[in-house]
């Protein structure tokens, strides 16, 4: 087995991947409320252990020169964004990086309802008077039903998260506290999804800063980086792909005539 061209393919496959993520980002930059994903690296184990036999077919100066690296668990940034004021009254921002509002994902084949969490706060009023987001998932208070209205009566929100309409409350927004993000999975749609192990936090008294949205996570500039950074590492694998290539071709054709 040529070892350096499987360790050279290993480096094109995991820093492409890389690319990928940090592209994703960077296409997200606008995103409201976008968490970036950072893509890890493994190392490869060394050949023995990849031979997993008890007498041992590796080489050991193949050991010594290890496995190369493996795309890793792939994690996700929860830091806060920077906060925008827009003005409007139905949108919303969390503060506190561990903070998410409660939507209800509805899946389109089965009907079924799942509650998801996000960081998106443009609030809208939909046609039926629930409180919906700007992709339509409605929004949930602290029981996870979703909030309704009156339609066409002027909606306000409190720093505490309450809906009023002339001067009355109707509805208080979910703001919930995940303590350990690991719990939470992307679900598309800038939307988080949690499994049977419930990890929100429910808090009464929530802080949000009413006419402001949080910006994406991703900063432009490092993600652009990372993306040249990753395309260029994947290309110098490829290349020493070809050298390899070009060394096996001349073992075969010139040292197998001089032979």
């Amino acid at each position: 087995m040529n070892y350096g061209l499987y360790l050279s393919a290993s480096g094109v496959l995991t820093n492409s991947y890389r690319q990928d993520v940090f592209a994703n980002n960077l296409a997200n930059v606008n995103t409201v409320g976008f968490k970036p994903d950072l893509p890890t690296i493994t190392p490869r184990q060394a050949e023995a252990q990849e031979d997993a036999t008890p007498l041992g077919t590796s080489q050991d100066l193949l050991d010594r020169l290890g496995g190369g690296v493996l795309a890793g668990t792939q994690r996700t940034s929860f830091s806060a964004g920077p906060i925008e004021q827009t003005g409007r009254d139905l949108d919303v921002a969390l503060t506190d990086e561990s903070s998410f509002f409660a939507v209800q994902q509805v899946n389109p084949q089965t009907g079924e309802t799942a509650v998801r969490l996000t960081r998106d706060g443009r609030l809208a009023i939909d046609s039926q008077g629930y409180v919906v987001t700007a992709t339509g998932h409605r929004v949930l208070n602290g029981s996870d039903q979703p909030i309704a209205v009156e339609p066409g009566v002027k909606v306000t929100i409190s720093p505490d998260g309450r809906l009023q309409q002339n001067g009355a409350e109707v509805g208080q927004l979910q703001v919930a506290t995940v303590n350990n993000t690991d719990q939470l999975q992307k679900a598309g749609g800038n939307l988080f999804a949690f499994g049977s192990n419930d990890p929100r936090v429910i808090t009464d008294t929530p802080n949000v800063r009413v006419g402001a949205l949080e910006s994406s996570g991703t900063n432009p500039i490092s993600a652009m980086m990372a993306v040249m950074a990753s395309g260029k590492a994947a290309q110098s694998n490829a290349r020493l792909i070809q050298y390899h290539d070009q060394l096996m071709d001349k073992a075969v054709n010139t040292l197998g005539r001089v032979a």
